[in-house]
């Protein structure tokens, strides 16, 4: 039995969806009636990414407890580039 293609791979199929008037509209306003499909994909891709690292964080957090949020804010500051008080943040 195949694999089945990861997201954004395998060919490409037409499915119906359905969506409200305004959603539609504010679409088409953004991509122009061509560029409809490429963007709602990589919405979609986008949102299953986000889904699966929902998973991963809840499956951490169920191993090794919930995240610090100190020790969270501190690894913010060095992203920041506000290495300060930072030292503790490792």
């Amino acid at each position: 039995m195949a694999t089945p293609p990861s997201p954004g791979e395998g060919p490409v199929r037409p499915v119906s969806v359905s969506l409200h008037e305004g959603t539609i509209a504010a679409l088409k306003a953004r991509t122009g009636k061509r560029g409809m499909s490429a963007y709602v994909e990589s919405l979609i891709q986008r949102q299953l990414e986000r889904d699966r690292l929902s998973e991963l964080i809840k499956d951490a957090e169920a191993d090794h407890g919930p995240v610090d949020p100190t020790a969270v804010e501190a690894k913010r500051a060095i992203l920041r580039g506000e290495t300060a008080g930072s030292a503790n943040a490792s």
